[in-house]
């Protein structure tokens, strides 16, 4: 055993023992930013609806917004992980390096499910990119179980990906055209790269190279996805968002006020409101003259690219769900008081 070997085994059981045991509190971190910001960085706010707040609602926007996360997780581990396994299997130690605990010890219906889960809820530009992960992750699984079966390796190395390619190409041709066209070059390279690239990284890279290039891609990737991860949930509502209408109590009688906000609970004797401005307003329920709920107004896409009609910013799961019409929206949503209408004159 190389010299440091017993004294770097347990360092780097320890620090993977601290990593697992901080992952489950970034959910955490993410709900209390959530909650921060939405306070709009008041103190006194953010504990009211610390205490109001649903924590099964904002787990289930949380689940919601970030689904994609796991597979993506699961494949670029499970890929760098064998890509260092097949390219230096004597740095390949699953005591001493999460990639290749990743390798050793997800079975392979993990990586199956993920990949399935992925292209139900990522959006159509990146099912390329599942392509060539899962490609990827096939081919060099396949190096390391059949070293000596060439065939099955000409198979799943070479006329997979590249069968994968001519069909991809064959479906997506138009919308590559279509985004050079319209100008998005983005959109083009997400769905023209990855299927070329999935016939690229089958086999391993040079023994001294695997680690620099497994190890950084993986931190890399370690810095960035938490970045992405959080921009995308401080965007996602977790407070319904209502229009109510404040008068005088009954009978008395004097203008109409509307209140558009996200309400954060109702009780015996109060409606609490977190208004647009963020002010919290609390309404006794006798001057509540009427409520409604705004339903969120449906995303602008950013691109025009369609696949045979299939909108590249669209998953699959949104894509044959069935889609609810849009009603117009109340009027009260946007701060206008409706005037009630009187008794229908007699027939």
């Amino acid at each position: 055993m190389a010299a440091g070997g017993p004294e770097r085994r347990p360092r780097a059981r320890t620090a993977q023992q601290w990593l697992l045991t901080l992952l489950p509190a970034f959910p955490v971190l993410l709900l209390v930013l959530r909650l921060w910001q939405l306070s709009r960085q008041d103190m006194s706010t953010m504990l009211l609806l610390v205490q109001y707040v649903s924590p099964l609602g904002m787990l289930s926007a949380l689940l919601i917004a970030l689904v994609w996360a796991f597979p993506f997780g699961v494949l670029v581990l499970g890929v760098l992980g064998w890509l260092l396994r097949v390219s230096a299997p004597d740095r390949f130690d699953p005591e001493r390096s999460l990639l290749a605990s990743a390798a050793a010890r997800t079975p392979g219906w993990v990586f199956g499910a993920a990949t399935a889960l992925a292209a139900l809820t990522w959006q159509l530009r990146f099912l390329p990119a599942l392509l060539m992960l899962a490609l990827w992750l096939a081919g060099l699984r396949a190096r390391y179980r059949w070293p000596g079966r060439p065939d099955r390796l000409l198979a799943v190395g070479v006329a997979v990906p590249v069968l994968a390619a001519v069909l991809a190409y064959g479906w997506l041709g138009p919308a590559i055209v279509s985004a050079v066209r319209l100008g998005e070059l983005v959109t083009a390279v997400l769905l023209a790269l990855p299927p070329a690239g999935a016939v690229v990284l089958t086999g391993p890279v040079p023994r001294r190279a695997a680690p620099a290039v497994t190890h950084g891609t993986a931190y890399a990737v370690a810095v960035i996805a938490p970045l992405v991860m959080g921009t995308v949930f401080l965007r996602v509502s977790v407070l319904p968002t209502a229009a109510v209408e404040v008068g005088p109590a009954p009978p008395a009688t004097g203008p109409v006020e509307v209140v558009v906000g996200q309400v954060v609970t109702v009780t015996d004797r109060m409606t609490i409101v977190l208004d647009q401005r963020g002010s919290v307003r609390f309404v006794p329920n006798e001057e509540v003259r009427g409520q409604v709920l705004c339903p969120e107004t449906a995303r602008i896409p950013t691109s025009a690219v369609r696949a045979h009609g299939w909108p590249v910013e669209e998953s699959a799961l949104n894509w044959v769900m069935p889609h609810r019409p849009l009603a117009p929206p109340d009027p009260r949503c946007s701060g206008r008081v409706v005037p009630a209408r009187g008794p229908e004159a007699p027939r």
